[in-house]
């Protein structure tokens, strides 16, 4: 459920959130409304998720997880080049081979700025950071194998307040890295039962 907006919110951001209600995003993606950061920007609203290995399993393991935050400001923000910024944040756990791989970030990265484009959206004055960091066991836990979590921390500007698009590429970004195979052409989520 994606909110109406606070009583005193603009109407540019009332229909930017109006804009991610009702996308179809794939089964494996459970999502939820989360509390947006305070302070940052005027107007905010957060999104939270979890791709799933088994879509109707809620025990299943989780592949990644992330948020997806949209930050307005009516004045602007230099930094920004606009009125709404988007911000994720997107964790995943990969093979020790797969992250000890020195183009990680850079790949990583790619997939970042091709799920913007294959929405057919530009990353408008987008920055980021990808950080993974290799956990070894030791002692009583020394049989755990090596384990490498990903993070992808990205924000960019939305030209207009049409934000389902941006929604739609992050869901992409989300299972991209929960290591999902891409949907075929053509073919689209179906709607959940509610």
């Amino acid at each position: 459920m994606i909110p109406a907006g606070p009583d005193d919110a603009p109407p540019a951001f009332v229909r930017a959130l109006r804009s991610l209600r009702d996308v179809q995003l794939r089964p494996e993606i459970h999502l939820e409304e989360v509390p947006g950061p305070a302070r940052i920007a005027p107007y905010t609203a957060a999104l939270a998720a979890e791709v799933r290995a088994n879509a109707r399993d809620i025990e299943a393991d989780d592949l990644a997880s992330g948020r997806f935050v949209v930050l307005h400001d009516p004045a602007g923000q230099e930094a920004w080049d606009g009125t709404f910024r988007l911000v994720t944040l997107v964790r995943a756990s990969l093979e020790a081979e797969v992250g000890a791989d020195p183009m990680l970030g850079e790949v990583a990265w790619s997939w970042f700025v091709d799920a913007l484009a294959e929405s057919g959206l530009d990353a408008h004055a987008a920055g980021g950071t990808i950080t993974r960091v290799l956990s070894q066991s030791f002692g009583a836990l020394d049989r755990r194998p090596e384990q490498v979590d990903l993070e992808i921390r990205a924000s960019w500007t939305a030209r207009d307040e049409n934000l389902r698009p941006h929604l739609e590429a992050w869901a992409v970004l989300l299972c991209t890295a929960a290591g999902l195979p891409p949907l075929p052409a053509g073919v689209v989520p179906l709607p959940r039962r509610r």
